[in-house]
């Protein structure tokens, strides 16, 4: 490579400040574009498997997670309903022993900041806030990303990873807006000396119940614990912008009939935010992911329901990803990402497929919740352990 290639990025959440630090880190000039006036992130909670970890320490990353981060002992499976154990899985030092890295929880704020400081230290990063993505063009010799303001910036590459509802995703495809899951997310954090002993924790603890499903763990370093509820419902209004308070008692009535513990835990926390979830269908092609000299990354690619967890890892295993492809070929761009998508898009469709399927899971009623029960109490750990996922791609 004689000159500096340059990675144009739109987007600066988890995964396209994780983009350009791998990118980065491979040689390149990376130029991304945020739209907001500050990077910021919401106040909620991220589980991040030994796949993500993993990257994160060959990142240089380590020391930072381990400085923010929590690590719990294991995951517990209950009923909502009864209270009764389901099944467990060791996570702790059975993860850093199976998959060689630790399983960790995480404030999104957090990792957000330990990305944004990692790659606005690189001296080839440079993050520009309050750009207002309008379009891109792609002549095949070079991308041209256009700004609201006028602006027109020239690179190499393009990277869309400006999330589920992508401009980006939307001039490169024409695909229509994501769709809505009719499921809601109640979520929330606090100190856990906010609570009464007997409700705080250091485990992972996922309560399933009929149409709904709640799941609690710790994070900055077991100080605050993160509560997430999801329910069906419906979505009023444009669900783009579906992000507002919630009213406490409504999340107490859809959960008047669970088990004293889960109850008790609901009624402890005076203050939530409400979240539509929305998705697309799992990734059908490697033409999904990039075509030409644009690329799309975490959630303008495949936007995933959370059961599985992995929505932030997805996005930073593409970012791994795409910085090896562009080290690997950087005289040939498109080849590059035809190799990038060829690579991420089964994987990610694989675990878009099992996030829904997790939740059709977690949400059982009758005679096929107690299926599910009884499975889980008799297979536990070979059901809740997921290898393909950890070992990475």
């Amino acid at each position: 490579m004689t000159t500096t290639q340059q990675l144009l990025i739109a987007g600066g959440g988890i995964g396209g400040l994780a983009a350009a630090l791998a990118a980065a880190r491979a040689g390149w000039e990376v130029r991304l574009y945020e739209r907001a006036a500050e990077f910021t992130e919401v106040g909620a909670g991220v589980q991040l498997g030994p796949n993500v970890t993993r990257i994160l320490q060959a990142w240089g990353l380590e020391e930072e997670l381990r400085a923010v981060a929590a690590f719990p002992d294991r995951l517990q499976v209950r009923n909502a309903t009864s209270g009764a154990d389901l099944g467990t899985l060791a996570l702790g030092a059975r993860a850093l022993q199976r998959y060689g890295a630790p399983y960790a929880t995480i404030h999104r704020a957090d990792l957000h900041r330990i990305l944004c400081m990692a790659a606005g230290s690189a001296p080839n990063v440079h993050l520009n806030l309050d750009h207002w993505l309008a379009g891109y063009t792609d002549d095949g010799k070079v991308v041209t990303l256009n700004t609201v303001a006028g602006q027109q910036i020239e690179g190499d590459a393009l990277l869309g990873a400006d999330g589920v509802w992508s401009r980006v995703r939307q001039q490169l495809l024409n695909d229509g807006p994501p769709r809505v899951t009719g499921h809601l997310a109640y979520r929330t954090m606090l100190r856990q000396s906010a609570l009464p002993a007997a409700l705080r924790t250091a485990q992972v603890t996922a309560w399933l119940g009929p149409r709904l499903h709640v799941v609690q763990y710790p994070v900055r370093r077991g100080e605050w614990l993160n509560v997430v509820a999801i329910v069906h419902g419906h979505v009023y209004g444009d669900p783009k912008h579906w992000d507002h308070s919630a009213n406490a008692a409504e999340l107490r009535t859809r959960l008047a009939g669970a088990t004293k513990a889960l109850r008790d835990l609901v009624h402890a926390i005076p203050n939530w935010r409400l979240w539509a979830l929305s998705d697309r269908p799992p990734m059908r092609s490697a033409s999904e992911h990039a075509r030409g000299r644009i690329a799309l990354l975490g959630d303008a690619a495949h936007p995933m329901r959370p059961y599985l967890a992995q929505g932030a890892g997805m996005a930073i295993e593409d970012a791994d990803t795409l910085a090896r492809v562009l080290d690997a070929n950087p005289d040939d761009v498109p080849a590059a990402l035809q190799s990038y998508a060829n690579l991420r898009w089964q994987r990610n469709a694989r675990v878009q497929a099992r996030a829904i399927r997790n939740g059709e899971i977690f949400h059982l009623r009758g005679p096929m919740q107690v299926g599910r029960d009884l499975s889980l109490r008799l297979l536990g750990e070979k059901l809740l352990d997921v290898p393909w996922l950890y070992r990475g791609a």
